[in-house]
């Protein structure tokens, strides 16, 4: 007959202590790899969102209404606002040398319509045209003297709601007879971001347009980034008639802060 064979409990002892002296002293090591993989991890996607956020709202400035741009506090808030465009034309003017067609009128209020030279660009009714934005009163985009709605498209003719390029005092019509389109379900976007965390940093649009610039209230809203503060600088003529905007962003997470700052031109040439 065969013998059986098996192990004692003090055996068993003996193999389950020499284990975990074996496992405390690979966690030992592992400990500080692990914990350096995590925190890389960690600043890595700290590193994205900021940079994924800075590309954002830069992309978006970028295609501001020019002289649209305006920064401001409150509240321990910043608040970025612009009017962005989709796209732009020409519009008939008599001193393009056109012996007919329609012109954009900038003397009868009653004239509501106006023949879009060379391509049509993209828009839609319900989107707004603005003529020759320079900021200031009577050529202000956020005060709507030099904004009209599209009320209708056919072929490469337009025709407003109504003209309020007739009635600015005195009229300002584009030197190159150029206007730009502005998205009816856009209008002004607002960027709000805290000057100290934590906080939110969120953006607002399709709220409307504020003659003077104020905390957006209604329209749709949406999360860019958790955790976050900014700092912003925006210098409206940095170089001749073009602007300087000065971001910095900084998200923190797990106790650790990610802070990226970013330069973005803006176009002021109306």
């Amino acid at each position: 007959m065969k013998r059986q064979h098996a192990f004692t409990l003090v055996e068993m002892i003996v193999v389950l202590v020499i284990t975990g002296i074996v496992a405390a002293a690979v966690a030992v090591f592992i400990r500080s790899p692990v914990e350096g993989y995590v925190d890389a991890v960690r600043r890595a996607e700290l590193t994205d969102a900021a940079d994924i956020a800075l590309r954002r709202i830069a992309r978006e400035v970028r295609l501001a209404l020019p002289n649209s741009v305006r920064v401001m506090s409150s509240g321990g808030v910043n608040y970025l606002e612009f009017i962005i465009t989709q796209s732009g034309g020409r519009y008939r003017d008599p001193t393009d040398g056109s012996s007919g067609g329609n012109f954009l009128s900038f003397t009868n209020p009653a004239a509501t319509s106006f023949d879009v030279l060379g391509q049509l660009p993209q828009m839609a009714v319900g989107d707004f045209i603005v003529v020759y934005n320079l900021g200031v009163p009577g050529a202000d985009a956020y005060a709507g003297n030099n904004r009209a709605q599209v009320a209708g498209i056919a072929g490469n003719t337009v025709t407003l709601a109504a003209n309020p390029f007739a009635t600015q005092s005195p009229p300002l019509p584009s030197p190159g007879a150029r206007f730009q389109v502005v998205p009816g379900n856009l209008r002004a976007v607002t960027y709000a971001c805290p000057q100290a965390l934590p906080g939110n940093l969120t953006r607002h649009w399709n709220y409307g347009f504020n003659a003077a610039q104020a905390v957006p209230a209604g329209g749709n809203t949406a999360l860019l980034a958790q955790n976050a503060r900014c700092e912003v600088e925006y210098q409206a003529n940095a170089t001749g008639r073009n602007g300087l905007l000065y971001i910095r962003l900084t998200l923190t997470a797990g106790g650790e802060s990610v802070a990226l700052f970013n330069q973005i031109h803006v176009d002021n040439t109306p």
